[in-house]
């Protein structure tokens, strides 16, 4: 059997909210790779290997998973969320591209619940009007870059989600958002801290830029800022998309 990598988004957390899709790709995989945490929610079974591995090996994990199917195996590349969202699909062409002996690999892309989504779910509908999407990250790119886009977004009035917003390793990077946000926009714009949506652990929790701190967020949060139209009703909080 010709060798494939499929490159699948797990969703959020919940399994749930897997789609029926990713769910038949991993039934019919020979080989797991991913991240520990997201190798770990796949249910060994005999005929399956799973293959975890530690952060920040990206595209030595994506060149192997090419290398198996170079062999013949059914792989399956699995991310949280979106494959295409700060996620491996990225890393696997960007493999292709240095290892060009790998361009012709039968490779599907698989979408997935974003946690950003599911996020917003959760709130209500934060995100309903034009919005981006930043990684506070700056394991792959520097802080100047994370500042200019984030006075961009703001200035472009944009609702911004935030991915990796805190780690133990990057304390400060929150810190500074805030206080970019804060000039740009304000301190009556509303903010939202959702922590392991869609799991048992889910908690919501909004506020305004002015009452915002860095530790109301960690690794498991996604961070959602509203544009200036964006505003509660009850316990939600929307963007009308009338918002100009």
């Amino acid at each position: 059997m010709k060798g494939t990598v499929t490159i699948a988004g797990l969703g959020p957390g919940n399994d749930a909210m897997v789609t029926p899709e990713v769910t038949e790709a991993l039934a019919r995989a020979t080989d797991i790779i991913g991240y520990i945490p997201y190798v770990a929610r796949v249910a060994e079974r005999p005929g399956l290997t799973l293959h975890p591995t530690d952060n920040r090996v990206e595209l030595d994990r994506a060149l192997h998973a090419l290398q198996l199917a170079a062999n013949g195996a059914q792989v399956v590349v699995v991310s949280s969320g979106d494959p295409g969202v700060f996620a491996m699909a990225s890393a696997v062409f960007e493999a292709i591209e240095t290892h060009p002996e790998y361009v012709e690999t039968d490779i599907r892309v698989l979408p997935g619940i974003t946690a950003m989504l599911a996020a917003a779910a959760a709130a209500g509908a934060p995100l309903g009007h034009d919005f981006c999407a930043i990684n506070l990250s700056d394991n792959l790119k520097p802080w100047n870059v994370i500042e200019h886009r984030l006075r961009m977004a703001a200035r472009g009035d944009f609702a911004m989600a935030f991915y990796n917003p805190r780690s133990k390793s990057r304390p400060h990077g929150l810190e500074k958002t805030l206080a970019v946000l804060l000039e740009e926009c304000g301190p009556d714009r509303l903010i939202t801290f959702a922590r392991a949506v869609s799991t048992p652990d889910q908690a919501l929790r909004t506020v305004t830029l002015g009452e915002a701190t860095p530790e109301m967020a960690d690794m498991r949060t996604v961070v959602i800022v509203g544009n200036a139209a964006t505003r509660r009703v009850g316990r939600y909080v929307y963007t009308p998309r009338s918002a100009s």
